[in-house]
């Protein structure tokens, strides 16, 4: 079976690295691009880590700078989490490879229309990139297979109450992409927050080569959860889906964005559109996680 082609658009990020680590390590994917945009920290911080992965991984992917800011909102950073330079805890050489000299819009576009197969795009981030390349140049939806991504959620946000992060941050792109008419499956907090790691987990892939050690050094100052609870590997849930969707279970529902007031940054979902009754579900929810199995897999990703 031939490798599926994705571009990941990306703010790395802990759970980030860890999903393009398995992306990259895994040879089901076909990792044509990294992309990466303002969210869990500044651009110029997301880009410096994607650069630092792919030279740790060894992976000769290209990495495009994207966007520095929401389209309309202020930029939300949340260091807190995953750490000033957005990876701290491991103690990565000092990059040398250079971004494209292009921006990740336009590295988006060339590798959609140049592929003679359909991309997925992997969507682990603030999803500004995404909608203006499909407002820019919408003639790469026939080339588009699917948007899967991590965001969003049916009940309850971890920004505030009612909103998720990656779509709080740019909720007006956020809408773009969803009523962009694409195939979309949504991995929101209804499953990533069940998504999670236990240290004894994580210290078996620590064991396992540079890779585990890395990313074991990485959770060790992790902020999404804790070694005694669990740590909640977000991002990881779209690489699982596109490895191993038996883990997940799914439902058609109409999803729309709040962009305003209050509860800006909300994902509002039913079997109904409120908006136009007549229309069909525009996006493929995962209400449901095998978390045992989830687990196991990721281990699995490492530990073989």
């Amino acid at each position: 079976m031939k490798p599926r082609n994705i571009i990941i658009d990306t703010d790395p990020g802990i759970d980030d690295a860890a999903a393009i680590t398995i992306a990259v390590r895994n040879a089901a994917l076909n990792v044509k691009l990294i992309s990466t945009v303002a969210a869990n920290v500044e651009v110029e911080k997301t880009t410096e880590n994607a650069l630092k992965l792919m030279e740790f991984l060894g992976a000769d992917i290209p990495v495009a700078r994207g966007c520095d800011a929401p389209l309309l909102k202020k930029l939300e950073p949340c260091p807190e989490i995953h750490g000033v330079s957005g990876m701290d805890g491991y103690d990565f050489p000092k990059v040398k490879r250079q971004p494209l000299r292009k921006h990740s819009v336009e590295a988006m576009r060339e590798v959609i229309m140049d592929s003679d197969e359909k991309i997925t795009l992997a969507a682990l981030a603030t999803h500004t990139n995404i909608a203006i390349l499909l407002r820019m140049y919408p003639e790469v939806k026939e080339k588009i297979d699917e948007i899967v991504m991590m965001g969003g959620g049916l009940s309850g946000g971890n920004t505030n109450t009612v909103a998720e992060f990656n779509l709080y941050n740019d909720p007006h792109a956020a809408y773009m992409v969803f009523e962009s008419g694409l195939p979309i499956t949504m991995l929101g907090l209804d499953v990533t927050n069940k998504a999670i790691l236990h240290k004894n987990t994580a210290l078996k892939i620590r064991e396992s080569g540079k890779e585990g050690d890395m990313l074991y050094s990485l959770f060790e100052h992790y902020r999404g959860g804790t070694f005694e609870e669990g740590l909640r590997i977000h991002d990881a849930c779209v690489m699982a889906y596109m490895l191993r969707p038996e883990l997940f279970k799914t439902e058609k529902m109409y999803v729309g964005m709040v962009t305003e007031g209050y509860a800006q940054g909300a994902t509002v979902a039913g079997k109904v559109n409120p908006i136009a009754p007549g229309r069909e579900p525009n996006v493929n929810v995962c209400v449901h996680v095998d978390e045992a199995a989830f687990e196991e897999w990721f281990a699995g990703e490492f530990c073989r």
